[in-house]
């Protein structure tokens, strides 16, 4: 088996690299990265194709996931309320509203822009 080889190791349930041999045992790393195991030759075969997509999926699902939950963890200001009475606040207040009906995420953040550089101008100030 060369390094770099998908195997399946059948006891851990787990597709991964190949990476050597380290005594009796063959060293074997996750495919996001991370710890190497060792496992038993005996209990280790090449992955089937399948398995190799469906780890490969799940490996980008992870980092993905992980990416988000760093996002996440920076404060997401609350959407801009609109003055109530103002034509214009009324106007994009609407307009984001739709969006969101439409599960337009990108024209409903466009909106809220508006609305906050709408808020933020002169008719809005405080005396």
């Amino acid at each position: 088996m060369e390094c770099g080889t998908f195997v399946y190791d059948e006891v851990a349930c787990v597709v991964g690299e190949f990476r050597g041999r380290a005594g009796p045992y063959v060293m074997i790393r996750p495919l996001g990265g991370g710890r190497e195991w060792q496992a038993d030759p005996d209990h280790v075969r090449l992955a089937t194709q399948d398995e190799r997509l469906s780890a490969g999926v799940r490996a980008v699902n992870e980092r993905a996931r992980a990416a988000a939950v760093a996002l996440l963890d920076v404060e997401v200001p609350s959407p801009p309320v609109p003055v109530p009475g103002c034509a214009e606040c009324d106007g994009l207040a609407d307009r984001r509203r739709d969006a969101r009906l439409r599960y337009d995420g990108s024209a409903e953040a466009d909106a809220n822009v508006l609305l906050r550089r709408h808020l933020a101008g002169e008719e809005h100030a405080e005396p």
